[in-house]
């Protein structure tokens, strides 16, 4: 039964406090009607006794506290879904916006998600090509797999994001419907612009569901838009027997959202003023993704996070580290030089890279080809180190051809065209083509025969 209170304590930010309620439930939906007749939407967050904290939706500005009523609707936060989702803009909370007006179905769905049982998850193997050859020979992403990009305050994650979304699909003869959740969290309203502009022109909108939250929206908004998204992945992954990609940027901004309505609780704070419970909290985002054995769908799920001052230490990347299956790191020094996209090969990697490549998934050549790419890479920073004290003229042979090697494998392999789309097989044959440029004893990281296969193509 629903129940309609006319007092509030207290206005906190986004927060309104209450007291003497009764029967109530931890985020259960809460309709609030300020003095002017306006409508808001919240969920109760906090129950101490007969005290409750509801964090509201929209704007608190002008909410009166003896001039307002809160009704408790006895519901949870639920997202309306159809497969009708596809090619549509939805905000933060799940309603249309765009010119596609109000979905029309019975399917309602908790946005908190349904818990997976660990035992009954599958173990990723298959590979998703996203068309950009660092990403897909030296970090390879693999269906159901939590891959999060680490980059910076200013760096083209933005536009590495849109690539992926535009390029990305199943490996070589896959033939599942394939299809894309992009939510946008705290954007500006110009970058949010671009990112519909870019999958409109390249014809990907139709197996698109944008969720924007922008700048300027009210933080309750934004605490619940990366939910909604991964919602509407397990309905088109677990009911439509999808394969579905979850891109998202930026969780930073999520995180940055949570500190300032766990500040506004007044809750001990912890590293850097976040919340105690931010890993638990991220783990219930991640964890949303995988593969289940009695499900064909899947959701694969690529987080972006901005890292304040660069710094990996960072609690948000720090636990993102903890919780997925690997990272993608992009440099600075590399972006300063002009290369797209500024993937940062040597601290990157897909620990479930190993299970997903190689003869039956990708090319046979893949596992050793990558191994040496990563190694030879390796040597080339011992060299330019060593460069820097004795001069590039006083350097061996060797190590000149190492030196070339580096300009070489930035300039022609990680680097490549915003337009640019490398199929997996392109991609291995660029990366054989730098190995050429070594002379054949110095690939000791690929089995002989391979080598004497592919090295004089």
């Amino acid at each position: 039964m629903k129940k309609e209170y006319l007092k509030i304590d207290k206005v906190i930010g986004p927060l309104i406090e209450m007291s003497n309620v009764k029967d109530i439930s931890f985020g259960e939906v809460v309709d609030i009607k300020s003095s002017d007749g306006a409508m808001k939407k919240g969920k109760v967050i906090k129950i101490d006794g007969d005290r409750v904290i509801i964090q509201v939706f929209e704007s608190t500005s002008g909410l009166s506290t003896g001039n307002s009523s809160v009704t408790f609707t006895d519901e949870a936060f639920e997202l309306s879904l159809s497969k009708d989702i596809l090619g549509r803009v939805f905000d933060g909370l799940g309603r249309p916006a765009d010119a596609g007006g109000e979905l029309y179905t019975r399917k309602k769905y908790n946005i908190n998600g349904r818990p997976i049982n660990p035992v009954a998850r599958k173990y990723p193997r298959d590979f998703i090509q996203t068309g950009i050859s660092s990403i897909d020979a030296l970090m390879t992403l693999i269906r159901g797999q939590k891959l999060p990009i680490f980059s910076g305050n200013g760096m083209t994650h933005n536009e590495l994001a849109a690539q992926i979304v535009r390029q990305a699909k199943l490996g070589e003869g896959a033939n599942e419907d394939f299809a894309i959740i992009f939510a946008a969290i705290g954007v500006k309203h110009d970058d949010a612009d671009f990112f519909r502009k870019s999958f409109i022109e390249s014809n990907a909108m139709d197996r698109v569901v944008m969720f924007i939250n922008y700048a300027d929206d009210p933080i309750a908004e934004r605490i619940n838009t990366p939910r909604c998204a991964l919602t509407a992945a397990e309905y088109l992954a677990f009911e439509q027997d999808m394969q579905i990609l979850v891109v998202m940027s930026d969780i930073t901004s999520y995180c940055e959202a949570l500190r300032e309505v766990s500040s506004a609780k007044e809750e001990v704070p912890s590293r850097k003023g976040y919340p105690g419970y931010l890993y638990s909290d991220l783990a219930s985002l991640y964890e949303r993704a995988g593969m289940l054995k009695d499900k064909v769908g899947s959701i694969t799920y690529l987080p972006i996070l901005t890292m304040p001052n660069d710094d990996i230490t960072h609690p948000i990347p720090d636990l993102t580290g903890y919780i997925t299956e690997g990272q993608i790191v992009l440099g600075r020094e590399l972006f300063q030089n002009n290369i797209y996209p500024p993937v940062n090969i040597l601290p990157s990697l897909s620990r479930l890279m190993k299970d997903g490549i190689g003869e039956g998934y990708t090319r046979k050549d893949h596992p050793d080809l990558a191994n040496q790419l990563f190694s030879c890479y390796s040597k080339v920073q011992e060299v330019r180190a060593l460069a820097q004290i004795i001069g590039e003229d006083d350097l061996t042979e060797t190590d000149k051809k190492y030196m070339k090697f580096g300009k070489a494998f930035e300039d022609n392999f990680i680097s490549q065209g915003f337009e640019e789309n490398r199929d997996i097989d392109e991609t291995l044959d660029i990366g054989w083509e730098m190995l050429r440029i070594l002379p054949k004893e110095e690939l000791n990281r690929i089995n002989p025969d391979m080598l004497d296969e592919y090295y004089y193509i």
